[in-house]
């Protein structure tokens, strides 16, 4: 069998050069902001309805849920899971959701997308009022 010839000292020197870039890479589509959460499957308590303000949003982050309140005093759910990857959303910008994860952007109120890479809107949640405090729930 004949023997491989040695690396040159260039070759070796870009391997290493470009081993943290190739890093870089990888830890833009994955990471710890990366990570898919499960939907909404059951019932969750959110907070006083007193939370959301009239055509305000409110991100709740733990359940993965985004409540809106039109000017009429309506309140719209949303999962908060962007539709592209499944990456928790975890930056509210007035009523623009931002995902962390490819840069993908929703609308809080009608969970339309506004920015790509996602282009399917956000999944809408059933949202109600009990004793003053929201719950949300899948749509059945």
């Amino acid at each position: 069998m004949p023997a491989r010839p040695a690396a040159s000292r260039r070759t070796v020197l870009r391997g290493v050069a470009l081993t943290p870039v190739a890093g870089l890479g990888l830890a833009a589509c994955g990471g710890p902001a990366d990570t898919t959460s499960a939907p909404l499957t059951e019932p969750v308590e959110l907070g006083p309805e007193s939370e959301v303000t009239e055509d305000g949003a409110k991100l709740y982050r733990a359940p993965n849920v985004v409540v809106s309140r039109s000017e009429d005093g309506a309140l719209k759910a949303y999962s908060s899971l962007c539709t592209h990857a499944g990456c928790p959303i975890n930056k509210l910008e007035g009523t623009k959701l931002i995902c962390p994860c490819h840069g993908s952007e929703f609308d809080a109120t009608t969970g339309k997308v506004l920015r790509e890479p996602a282009v399917a809107p956000l999944k809408p949640l059933t949202v109600e009022v009990k004793n003053g405090t929201m719950v949300a729930r899948p749509q059945t």
